[in-house]
């Protein structure tokens, strides 16, 4: 529902008649992604007002900042100022369909890994939504499993993991000098043998305390070896955004010909996914939807694209994660601000 405007405020301060040209602008705009004129607006039910009139509001929210003329002749399109003012204070959500919600629902209760249920919620998200969907996955240490040292060269490893999940990786470690083969198949087997069904902090934790009790049969050179081995992926892990993107095609759209520098710029921001794992994760706060419009963040301010995120939560309320679309500026907020929230709230009920 929309709101009444408040005194003192930026939409407190136009008038009635402003304000109802204002959002006839937006939401034409937002429907067409084309600038709109005062014929256009004169031909709507429900405003009793001569195309000059409405000539003459345009020009003064224009003057306020809130509308801009791309070209003399051309109509008026909001400013990213003008899109805040309208999503914050006039925009009339609209509630997810019946058929949207289950959608939605029902990736998030697909089974399987939680990172393809996230994946295949985002993928939802974003065919309803029109824009990428994006997902910041809650950080997750691997549970071991097995683990090997394959010898590459007389310097380096390959370090073999296979988690809990059946999932396998690989890192290529450097190695002390002189180190036998046999100490690397002593590291791995202990690691496998003694540390299996640990996460890398509770397998690190237990190979400290058993070097400090004499229990780890294992030489020097084997113990440095181990330690190594589970502290690279500590160090990576924690380190790099778990970030899944589903859907960037969707923001090639019927505009995209006339715009193609603007796209390539959101692609590149879009792989550039520690950037925008940073940015999610300051939507961790706060209950509900935060929108991000054009250059009021940097990342996005060459592109001209809008974020919607919002924080999903694990069964004790803890925020575990953030949920969201990238998409133009000119996107359906009405329409996709609650989908996201609802999507935020599908992924609560998952984390439970």
């Amino acid at each position: 529902m929309s709101r009444p405007p408040i005194p003192g405020t930026p939409i407190g301060e136009l008038s009635a008649r402003a304000r109802d040209v204002f959002r006839l602008v937006v939401e034409n705009y937002l429907g067409s992604g084309q600038p709109v004129g005062s014929q256009t607006i004169a031909r709507m039910p429900g405003l009793s007002l001569s195309p000059a009139s409405i000539r003459n509001v345009m020009q003064d929210l224009e003057e306020r900042g809130l509308l801009a003329s791309p070209h003399t002749s051309a109509g008026r399109l909001p400013t990213e100022s003008g899109l805040r003012l309208f999503v914050d204070a006039m925009m009339q959500s609209s509630v997810p369909s019946a058929e949207e919600r289950a959608a939605i629902e029902a990736r998030a209760r697909g089974g399987g890994p939680i990172e393809e249920a996230l994946a295949a919620t985002s993928a939802a998200l974003s065919g309803l939504s029109a824009c990428a969907g994006i997902v910041l996955v809650p950080p997750r240490e691997p549970v071991l499993r097995q683990f090997a040292f394959v010898p590459l060269s007389k310097g380096q490893a390959l370090a073999v993991l296979v988690g809990g999940d059946g999932s396998v990786e690989n890192r290529v470690v450097d190695l002390p000098r002189g180190v036998p083969a046999s100490a690397l198949v002593e590291a791995g087997n202990y690691i496998t043998e003694r540390l299996a069904g640990l996460t890398l902090r509770e397998a690190g934790a237990r190979l400290q305390a058993e070097i400090g009790e004499g229990r780890a049969v294992l030489d020097t050179t084997a113990q440095a070896l181990v330690a190594r081995g589970l502290a690279i992926w500590s160090s990576d892990g924690a380190a790099r955004p778990v970030l899944i993107v589903r859907g960037a095609a969707n923001l090639i759209d019927a505009n995209a010909a006339a715009d193609l520098e603007r796209v390539r710029q959101l692609i590149d921001e879009i792989e550039g996914k520690e950037e925008i794992a940073r940015l999610l994760d300051s939507a961790r706060s706060g209950a509900g939807c935060k929108i991000f419009i054009g250059s009021e963040n940097k990342l996005f301010s060459l592109s001209g694209s809008s974020v919607i995120a919002a924080p999903y939560h694990d069964g004790d309320g803890r925020v575990v994660g953030v949920v969201g679309v990238i998409g133009p500026t000119r996107l359906n907020y009405a329409r996709v601000v609650p989908m996201v929230d609802f999507t935020a709230q599908a992924l609560s009920r998952l984390m439970a």
